[in-house]
């Protein structure tokens, strides 16, 4: 059974992630640009892939966070999670009637 993949760009390897096989879900890390670039691009969809999110683990600004969620497709329905050096998030997913959501998150809640 293929796992759905959560696309990460972190400052190091700070963070203990869930990297198992049996893991709920595959996490495949790189760099923030790479990920624009593939997703914006289509070419992750186009391979087949599942992404179920994207987390951006205190390597972007809340600027460029806004401006990667202006920018996402609306086929695009991934979630997208900013954290923050003091350890709060923000996440961005899709409403049910389209668009995007925006949620403030705590500490406790980025547990991956």
């Amino acid at each position: 059974m293929d796992r759905r993949i959560t696309l990460v760009n972190s400052i190091g390897r700070s963070r203990d992630w869930c990297l198992g096989d049996d893991a709920p879900s595959r996490i495949v890390f790189g760099s923030f640009f790479k990920i624009i670039r593939h997703t914006f691009n289509g070419e992750i969809h186009e391979l087949g892939e599942d992404i179920e999110r994207v987390i951006i683990d205190r390597t972007a600004s809340a600027a460029e966070f806004l401006e990667l969620l202006a920018h996402l497709a609306d086929d695009f329905v991934f979630n997208v999670i900013l954290i923050h050096d003091g350890e709060t998030a923000y996440l961005s997913a899709s409403g049910r009637g389209g668009g995007r959501l925006l949620y403030a998150l705590r500490g406790e809640d980025v547990r991956f």
